[in-house]
């Protein structure tokens, strides 16, 4: 394919998160199949003078510039930006500098994230506290920085999962605040449709329906015995690239896994080709079916508060 067919050529990715692991899977993609030009954002950096090439892409040497470097080197556009998304200011700068270097920003990937899983008594308040602020105080601070810069026709992409009972045993604090980032998704999805139906805009969360090799999974299992059980993440990739090709109305507002929307959207039916072990069928982590959150008051919300019209009217 000729890099001006390409369905993401002229057109501009931030990736949240891309150091390592899924989000770096996501940022090389993003730009060596989509032809995206591509901001490769995270908190490490490589030392001056440090290697680039041959870093192993879950380990603590892969860093945005390490990213950076391999899509470049692979003949894709990507720019390294540093961010610590705890902090407004450093996402405000980020965001500039991606604007500065690409343009509008046609596709927003949030992948970074904290983790804690443990029940509530054994989960301290300050990694309660980390979590809400790298997850769902992230997210919200890094899509507020973005709106004024995105493209009439973009796409937001949050990593957090479908809302259902099952994903808060033994980690309330993490489901907390990835639960919050889809509320966000929702929110937002919403706000989209009033402004325009349908909408030119569209976000979806996504979630791996079965467990994907990282950083944290090597971490968990230094022995690699449950190897089998884990997939590449180049099917998360794969899926992020589906939704990117979906029509907006189809995927604004879906809380969906990257399993689910690859079979049901992309017509995939091999999955075997992303398991990590050759031959072997890694369990599915996520339930086979999620429940509706819609009402069947779904359009009907009566007269709807508005804080800003509040503020103004009082002035």
């Amino acid at each position: 394919m000729a890099p001006s067919a390409l369905p993401g050529h002229g057109k501009n990715a931030l990736v949240v998160g891309a150091s390592r692991g899924m989000g770096r899977q996501v940022a090389v993609d993003l730009a060596l199949k989509g032809g995206y030009a591509v901001g490769v954002a995270a908190k490490t950096r490589s030392p001056p003078g440090a290697a680039l090439d041959g870093v192993d892409p879950n380990s603590p040497e892969s860093t945005v510039d390490t990213v950076a470097h391999d899509i470049v080197k692979a003949g894709g556009r990507a720019h390294a930006v540093t961010v610590d998304v705890r902090d407004e200011n450093s996402v405000k700068a980020m965001v500039e500098e991606a604007v500065q270097k690409f343009g509008k920003l046609d596709v927003l990937v949030y992948n970074s994230g904290a983790i804690w899983w443990a029940s509530v008594k054994d989960t301290p308040l300050k990694r309660f506290q980390l979590m809400q602020r790298v997850n769902p105080e992230g997210l919200y601070a890094t899509v507020s920085c973005a709106l004024p810069h995105l493209a009439e026709d973009a796409r937001v992409v949050v990593v957090s999962p479908p809302i259902y009972s099952r994903f808060t045993r033994g980690k309330t604090a993490y489901a907390m605040g990835k639960f919050g980032m889809s509320a966000l998704t929702l929110g937002l999805a919403q706000d989209w449709k009033r402004e325009a139906s349908p909408p030119r805009k569209a976000i979806t969360s996504l979630w791996p329906a079965a467990a994907i090799d990282s950083a944290a999974t090597r971490h968990n299992d230094p022995s690699g015995e449950t190897r089998k059980d884990l997939r590449k993440a180049t099917i998360f990739s794969d899926a992020v690239l589906a939704i990117l090709a979906a029509p907006p109305e189809r995927v604004n507002g879906l809380l969906t896994t990257d399993e689910d929307f690859l079979r049901d959207a992309a017509g995939v039916r091999d999955f075997a080709q992303y398991s990590l072990v050759p031959g072997t069928a890694p369990r599915r982590i996520m339930p086979a079916v999620f429940p509706s959150l819609r009402v069947a008051e779904e359009d009907d919300e009566g007269v709807r508060m508005n804080s800003v019209a509040l503020r103004q009217a009082k002035l």
